[in-house]
């Protein structure tokens, strides 16, 4: 069968709600968020059930056609982008956006893969409930991308990231069968867990197309605050103190440097400093209460910071007085990568070390890496709590970006993930490996780590039919007999 039959069966088989070749209608889904990547593809499948998913998914497999997965296509390393030859099928789930259930008993939701995070939230709130997980993508990023990347955002230092709480998945397998892990068991000692395989897999060994979820209780009230301190080393000391005396109602501890902060207020309208002190780096806390018995979280906050300034280890700080303030700080936190983007052009790394560590990394490597590469600036802020730096190196003032990209984008990048593994880091945090990180995940894993990946990929999906070029180096299609 030829290719244009077999994407005549396609058509056939979704209708016209469900597949389009139009280029009008592929071209704002073949580039990746960051603008980075630009591919093309053969058709964009929109499938409505898992039953058309499995279908779709049994024709590629017996003709080998090859499909990109994609969500809400919000992810930073172009792990949903396809490749320039335009072979392969756009696979959304967008249409399958439908929460099924909402049970408050068990405080769990059963969605489809394609509901966006941001509905999700607002469709627990009304059963007094809460998905406790958020970031800046939360319009556009679904489900099912939350959990092929193991998402991870805000609230990880309280609530782990999406693996933590996922409870169960539906998923459709490379040979177009269904795997039925729905039911949330406590537990199950049936071999290996396809659950947690398939959380991280940036759809190269399966479709996710429903999953339970755990919630938590809806917040009663909580406190922002925002803290001037003069180091990163500071920062993990304030962070130490408030692990010990404000204990499970600690849910974000997020660490920037001024200079992030000034451009937040140069290129964001609305946002203003919270505080005077214009000291190196700031702290922004929120402490929780989701249950009456809980000591009110405003009244931790300030007991906390009053024994913070009189330390000395905290120069300032401000609680937020309202619903508003508190939005308005956490907004300048999510907005530091667009700030930084209008800023001009850098190298983005999304990297973790040890939390012990993370301080110590900031402090001792950024300097080497502006000597290294002079004219640049380093801008590392982060998921202090665990550990998560996305660590931005600028581009000399008047550079442009595809010139500085082209001879500075692969030795700069390099040297900082060399540096992450000399501190037992890892090169990807929270947002996969993709296309992006190919390469130097090749080069700086370990042989065992990356051949039982291989083996995976390769005995689920022999044909390399899953979203290929991505997150498994060089586990390409083998060649027929």
């Amino acid at each position: 069968m030829s290719d244009s039959q077999v994407l005549e069966k396609l058509s056939q088989l979704l209708g016209s709600k469900g597949f389009t070749s139009d280029p009008d209608d592929l071209a704002p889904w073949t580039t990746d968020w960051r603008g980075r990547y630009h591919g093309q593809a053969a058709a964009l499948l929109s499938p409505a059930t898992t039953a058309e998913v499995s279908e779709i998914i049994k024709i590629a497999n017996a003709h080998q056609l090859t499909l990109v997965p994609q969500g809400g296509n919000s992810g930073m390393v172009a792990g949903a982008t396809p490749d320039k030859s335009g072979a392969s099928c756009l696979l959304s789930l967008r249409r399958m956006n439908r929460i099924e259930m909402v049970d408050a008993v068990s405080r769990q939701v059963r969605c489809e893969a394609g509901v966006v995070l941001q509905n999700l939230h607002e469709a627990v709130a009304e059963k007094g409930l809460r998905f406790p997980l958020t970031l800046g993508g939360k319009g556009s990023a679904t489900v099912g991308g939350l959990i092929s990347t193991n998402a991870g955002g805000t609230q990880v230092l309280r609530h782990g990231t999406m693996r933590n709480l996922v409870a169960g998945v539906e998923a459709v397998l490379p040979d177009g069968s269904i795997y039925d892990g729905l039911v949330p068991l406590k537990k199950d000692n049936r071999g290996y867990d396809l659950k947690h395989l398939l959380i991280g897999a940036e759809g190269t060994i399966g479709i996710v197309t429903r999953a339970t979820l755990q919630l938590v209780p809806a917040l009663l009230d909580r406190a922002v605050a925002w803290v001037a301190v003069d180091t990163p080393q500071d920062a993990y000391a304030l962070l130490l103190a408030a692990t010990n005396a404000l204990d499970s109602a600690l849910e974000g501890f997020e660490i920037l440097p001024d200079v992030a902060l000034q451009h937040v207020i140069k290129h964001i309208p609305g946002t203003r400093r919270p505080v005077e002190s214009e000291k190196g780096w700031h702290v922004l806390i929120e402490l929780v209460r989701d249950s009456d018995d809980q000591v009110a979280p405003a009244s931790l906050a300030e007991n906390f910071l009053g024994q913070m300034l009189e330390a000395g280890l905290a120069k300032d700080a401000v609680i937020a007085a309202s619903e508003a303030q508190a939005e308005a700080f956490w907004k300048i936190r999510d907005s530091i990568a667009e700030a930084e983007r209008a800023e001009g052009p850098a190298l983005q790394h999304d990297i973790s070390v040890p939390v012990s560590a993370m301080a110590r990394f900031i402090e001792t490597e950024s300097p080497q890496i502006e000597e290294r590469y002079p004219g640049t600036t380093v801008v590392a802020f982060g998921h202090l709590g665990d550990g998560n730096i996305h660590y931005h190196v600028k581009a000399p003032k008047g550079a442009t970006a595809e010139e500085w990209y082209a001879r500075f984008a692969q030795i700069i990048s390099a040297d900082v993930y060399d540096r992450v593994t000399a501190y037992g880091g890892s090169i990807s945090a929270e947002h996969g490996i993709g296309q992006a990180k190919l390469a130097e995940f090749e080069r700086l894993s370990d042989p065992s780590r990356l051949n039982a990946l291989r083996a995976i990929k390769l005995a689920l999906d022999p044909n390399g039919i899953m979203n290929p070029g991505k997150l498994v180096p060089l586990a390409s299609k083998p060649a027929a007999a």
